[in-house]
């Protein structure tokens, strides 16, 4: 193999790999935790909710540990892959 080859190859791997940007993660709808049940009658709180993070300005924190205060329609972004991967292992059902 020459340097010339090996140039080429290293050029096509580094290249082949998604570029992402600072901004990118801002482009994502996240996986809120914002509390959960351990009976019917009872629901314990495990931080803000979204509706109270638009409502107050109140930040909310997402499973992949972003936090932010929510402002955008979620439903028009991509769904974080670290939020999509946690709640998964969690064995919870994550919308496609």
């Amino acid at each position: 193999m020459t340097v010339g080859s090996q140039l080429s190859e290293i050029q096509e791997t580094t290249t082949s790999a998604p570029v992402t940007e600072d901004g990118d993660h801002e482009r994502m709808a996240h996986i809120v935790l914002e509390g959960f049940r351990p009976s019917e009658e009872e629901f314990i709180a495990a931080g803000p909710t979204v509706a109270e993070g638009i409502i107050n300005g109140t930040p909310v924190r997402a499973l992949c540990g972003k936090t932010w205060v929510p402002s955008r329609d979620p439903k028009r972004y991509p769904l974080c892959p670290t939020c999509k991967e946690i709640a998964a292992q969690m064995g919870w059902s994550v919308p496609g």
